[in-house]
């Protein structure tokens, strides 16, 4: 078995930061939908300003909004306008990983074209 990329949103913006919150990254459920990631899936959070890296799990947004919102201890390393990239990762045969396509989105502004 190997790990290998699954789904990743390329660029987007961190709208929220909760520091109050238990934890995990609220995502827009039409992000979540477009990247192929589910609720409670694990992620990496990778902040393209200050390169910060982490690792937590999806919480379902509400649909439409754009949210990308880092929550409990993460919302001390995002800000809100940070650009950020979360992937999400799956195991799978070698062989069968050599012809794997991840799903990749570039959303525009948080939002998918419709």
């Amino acid at each position: 078995m190997i790990e290998v990329l699954k789904s990743k949103l390329h660029c987007v913006q961190v709208t929220e930061a909760n520091l109050n919150y238990m934890g995990s990254i609220t995502i827009d459920e039409d992000l979540m939908d477009a990247a192929n990631l589910i609720a409670g899936e694990k992620v990496q959070v990778v902040n393209n300003n200050n390169g910060e890296r982490i690792e937590t799990y999806v919480i379902r947004g509400e649909r439409g909004s754009g949210c990308i919102c880092l929550n409990g201890a993460a919302a001390r390393k995002f800000l809100v306008g940070d650009t950020v990239i979360i992937m999400s990762y799956a195991l799978m045969d070698f062989e069968e990983a050599k012809h794997y396509k991840p799903t990749v989105v570039f959303p525009l502004e948080n939002k998918i074209a419709k």
